[in-house]
């Protein structure tokens, strides 16, 4: 069986193409499984997982929890604003706690950028970053991919822009690298105070026009305006941005093509796309939640199968 380059999910740019491709192909596998009636497989039954989110997460949290569950695995979930963590406890000492419990694996959301990295350097676990600050949030980018793959066929060659708060948003870093990695053009659109200046770095292009962004790409993917992450304005209002660069059926209609929208939840209705687009067959956005359960599966069953 081939295997991943790697040892733990830190983030996309720990990857390489194949390790995308084999990630995908198990998804498939696990997708057909979910759609059974039993939905189990024995495939984990003595590997014990540590949901650890140092930030709040209701979807993510979810998708894994159910994702480690499918796989038969045993399953510890701490929630860091009922922990010890509170009473001051370190990082290290709150993961090599649960380590002395027998955990093989585990799945971290930290504020802090690169918190699995460090943690990886630290303890014998396989660390999956479930998101980590500002920085990166890899499975999510890679069921962003793995729909696009589904509605499209391919995601080489495909124009996909992103939309929004590219300055705070740990999916945009995320997907720019999978997506650039699989071949794919990518622009990112959104007001100048939210686009980081090193974005060019990346091989990405900026449109700060969002009409024609949309005439250019295949996939437009939205991100939520994260105001818990925006310590200052970064720009008038919350209408304002709207009107600017938020999707309606109308934009829509506009165009001289039929487009793919996607949004990595949770969606602010009427900000940055009206109900109307969400519910549209143009948007693969529930799509974009089974996927997570599949892709989940795929990451833990190729990082176990490391462990034994």
């Amino acid at each position: 069986m081939s295997e991943l380059s790697v040892k733990h999910l830190l983030g996309i740019k720990y990857l390489n193409e194949k390790d995308i491709q084999l990630i995908f192909e198990t998804a498939d596998h696990f997708k057909e499984v979910i759609n059974r009636s039993i939905k189990k497989v024995p495939s984990l039954r003595d590997i014990t997982i540590a949901n650890i989110f140092f930030e709040n997460s209701t979807r993510t949290k979810l998708s894994f929890e159910l994702a480690e569950k499918r796989l038969s695995a045993d399953v510890l979930n701490f929630s860091a604003s009922q922990s010890s963590v509170k009473k001051g406890e370190t990082l290290i000492d709150t993961v090599n706690n649960i380590l002395s419990m027998k955990v093989d694996m585990v799945v971290m959301r930290h504020p802090n950028p690169g918190a699995g990295i460090f943690l990886s350097k630290h303890v014998n676990a396989s660390i999956v970053n479930a998101g980590d600050g500002a920085h990166e949030h890899p499975t999510q980018a890679l069921l962003d991919s793995y729909s696009i793959r589904e509605k499209l066929g391919d995601v080489s060659g495909k124009n996909v822009v992103i939309v929004g708060d590219i300055l705070h948003s740990r999916v945009a870093l995320s997907n720019i690298f999978a997506l650039k990695l699989q071949g794919a053009n990518v622009k990112v659109c959104g007001p100048k105070t939210l686009i980081p200046k090193y974005i060019k770095s990346l091989g990405v292009d900026v449109e700060t026009n969002l009409e024609k962004a949309l005439q250019w790409c295949d996939v437009a993917n939205m991100l939520r305006i994260q105001n818990e992450r925006m310590d200052i304005s970064y720009f008038p209002t919350t209408r304002e941005y709207t009107q600017q660069f938020g999707v309606n059926k109308a934009t829509l209609d506009k165009l001289d093509k039929e487009i793919v929208i996607m949004h990595p939840g949770p969606i602010n209705r009427g900000v940055e796309i009206t109900s109307d687009v969400a519910d549209s067959k143009q948007s693969i956005i529930l799509h974009q939640v089974e996927n997570g359960v599949a892709i989940r599966m795929a990451v833990i069953y190729l990082l176990a199968s490391k462990i034994k």
